[in-house]
This record gives structure tokens, sequence and C-alpha cells, in this order.
């Protein structure tokens, strides 16, 4: 059974007042199959949380660890992080321009499989988990958010977690700012994403 392991976690953030600890010795296990939840109010540190796990170069880490599977994560990139079954849904998710969603889909895929997914069996799967999260075709080749509604946006991120397949998975208030309807496309895809991979989940809202 995998397991995500913060120990004795301190960060600290370079601000314009000179550098400022946000997080002060965070103890958290989370098991495979297992959802915590994080909630606080703004500027209590949830974010920083999610950032550092995740391998932000703004936050640094002043003493503790974040153990997968009993390695080291803090002394991976970011992209071995991603690759060791680590997955952070942003709280806001950024626009890249030129590159479509299925290309960004694809390649990311092919990142941290080490190799290219079958054509025709990863068409079928982005078309079903599309269907599913009640995302238009046209989507598809649509560049990264750009353009996207708050709620698309956040679809777009079920969307990489459903595919993607993470060990673990940080979810930055990927509630924020949806409707009834968009609220309940997106737990529906937390919990499928869950039940079909087993994997571990931190909501921070």
């Amino acid at each position: 059974m995998s397991v995500l392991e913060i120990k004795d976690l301190h960060v600290s953030v370079e601000t314009d007042q000179g550098t400022k600890q946000i997080l002060h010795g965070v103890n958290l296990t989370i098991n495979e199959g297992e959802i915590h939840a994080i909630m606080g109010p703004n500027g209590s540190g949830k974010s920083t949380l999610a950032y550092t796990i995740a391998g932000h170069p703004k936050y640094t880490v002043d003493s503790g660890s974040i153990l997968l599977d009993g390695e080291e994560v803090t002394t991976m990139t970011v992209d071995q992080r991603a690759r060791a079954g680590l997955f952070l849904a942003m709280q806001y998710p950024v626009e890249i321009p030129g590159v479509t969603v299925t290309n960004f889909l694809r390649t990311a895929k092919t990142a941290i499989d080490g190799t290219a997914p079958p054509i025709r069996t990863w068409i079928k799967d982005v078309r079903e988990s599309m269907k599913q999260l009640r995302m238009d075709k046209s989507f598809a080749e649509r560049n990264v958010n750009e353009g996207f509604s708050g709620g698309e946006k956040k679809r777009n991120e079920i969307l990489q977690l459903e595919l993607l397949k993470p060990r673990f998975a940080v979810l930055d208030e990927t509630d924020s700012g949806l409707d009834v309807d968009a609220l309940k496309i997106v737990s529906e895809g937390v919990n499928r994403a869950k039940e079909n991979t087993g994997l571990g989940l931190l909501l921070i809202t």
C-alpha cells in the first residue's frame, strides 16, 4: 500500500518584508485510498502546503520531510515528483497559449509513463472522460485553459486527474467558483478517479 507522509514540515517564503515562515511543523499521513480535507482561513498555509508537495520553487523547506513510500520527495524535481505519482490540481490553473488540450494530455501521459499510450485506446479514454465530465468535444482542440470559464478550468484539471492516474492528488480549492451543477460534475469525477485507481486525496477547501 502506498503512503504519503509529511513529517514536521517547516516551510518559508520570501516576501517584500523578508523571509516569512508559513508552515510550522506540519504532520500528516495519507494512505492509498484515503481522503483527507484541510480547511482554514486565507493565509493559513493551505496552498503553501499544496505547492510545497508539488515542488514550487517559491517555497523553501527549512526542515522536515515529505516521503512517498519512504522516498524523500523534497529532493526531487517537479517532473520527478509527477513521475513518482504526485498530482496537483491548482486553485488558479494557468493558460498555455498554443498548446491544445489534446497535445498537452498526451505529452504529459507520455512523460509520466515513459512511453506513449496506444493512440486508439488513448483517444477512447480521453473521449469517455470528457463525456463524463460534460465537456464538449471541441475542448480537445482548444488551447489549455485559454478562454475557459472557471468551471471549465476545474473540469480540465479533473480530466487530467482521471487520465494521468497519479497515486496521490492534492486538490487546491477545486470547489471554489463552481455552481451547484459544476460542483456535482467535478465531485463525481474525483470520486470516479478514486474508485478506478485507489489514489489518496488531499482536499484543500
